[in-house]
């Protein structure tokens, strides 16, 4: 990923967890006592360095640690969010930072032909990624089956399924898939899902934002596990 995050929290997470090499912001009167290196620069540098708000923050970090699947594993209600071919930053940053929100384990996405963590999804996620465990895989479907292993039930998301996304009470290990954007669900990984359910859609538009259908999923998953 890019070797930079800006905007206020996204910088200060990074703070935090000490993953700043250089700092670049408008006035040092947040961080001078923070022992990192760091200049003072105008508004026209930030611009020049960043696209996108930066709040007049703007940190050299170094690079984000993957995790490994392995290390999101639970005994009891795990709860894994799997993106399918997701191409949005945007997306992907607001799934990351509603996932660290809900107590989610860990994300996993396609290390090709996806999107993947860059400085935007930094951004976008609010500071989440500095505690979110985001593994990249090469095969979702080897990935599916080795979870299957480990005693996770699969659940994806698909407009066309008969079973409404609350007829479940997920007291199970669950990975829960989002598709992409446009296609939804690749055909090899809908294949491999114990349950498919849907979201019901009452007005014209037929499919919802990726993230908002996440985290609609997500804490409907928490809800059921309450009762």
């Amino acid at each position: 990923m890019s070797n930079y995050v800006y905007g206020k929290n996204s910088f200060f997470e990074a703070l935090v967890s000490r993953r700043i090499i250089m700092a670049y912001v408008l006035d040092d009167k947040r961080i001078k006592d923070e022992g990192i290196p760091y200049k003072v620069v105008d508004r026209k540098t930030l611009d020049k360095m960043v696209k996108g708000n930066h709040q007049g923050y703007v940190a050299e970090v170094k690079e984000f640690e993957m995790s490994r699947v392995e290390d999101m594993i639970r005994e009891k209600n795990g709860l894994i969010v799997m993106l399918d071919g997701l191409e949005d930053v945007h997306n992907l940053g607001a799934i990351i930072r509603t996932c660290e929100c809900a107590g989610v384990d860990g994300v996993i996405y396609k290390s090709h032909n996806a999107v993947r963590v860059n400085d935007t999804v930094a951004k976008v996620a609010s500071g989440a990624l500095e505690y979110m465990k985001v593994a990249e895989v090469n095969n979702l479907v080897n990935t599916i089956r080795k979870l299957k292993e480990k005693g996770y039930w699969i659940v994806g998301s698909d407009g066309s399924s008969q079973k409404m996304y609350t007829d479940l009470d997920y007291d199970m290990n669950t990975v829960l898939v989002i598709g992409s954007e446009g296609k939804g669900m690749s055909r090899l990984v809908k294949e491999e899902c114990d349950f498919i359910v849907k979201l019901p859609m009452y007005g014209h538009v037929t499919s919802l934002n990726a993230s908002v259908a996440a985290g609609i999923l997500i804490y409907n998953i928490l809800n059921a596990r309450q009762k």
